[in-house]
């Protein structure tokens, strides 16, 4: 792997995470605050989540690269997760 690459991948990383900082992670714990009280995710709420896992497709190779990204994305994964299995559960008992 040359350090062109390398250095891409850094640039790649540092918006990735200034997104994470400055839209995802917020609205995530909007929508984890939603759905912990009960309440049902509606369009815009599932077109981000969809957006959102979109984008982690993307992200794999990235992580796959650097490993020193895998917890970070591991842990944002289980955030998601926790906001969809969350929010299944409220659909069912609705």
């Amino acid at each position: 792997m040359s350090n062109e690459t390398s250095e891409e991948d850094k640039g790649v990383a540092a918006a990735l995470i200034q997104r994470l900082e400055r839209e995802r992670i917020p609205r995530a714990l909007d929508l984890k605050e939603k759905v912990e009280a009960g309440g049902l995710l509606d369009d815009m709420d599932i077109a981000f989540l969809e957006r959102v896992f979109a984008d982690m497709e993307d992200v794999k190779q990235l992580v796959a690269r650097n490993p020193e990204y895998h917890q970070l994305a591991v842990n944002v994964v289980g955030l998601y997760e926790e906001i969809t299995a969350r929010a299944l559960a409220n659909e069912k008992s609705a």
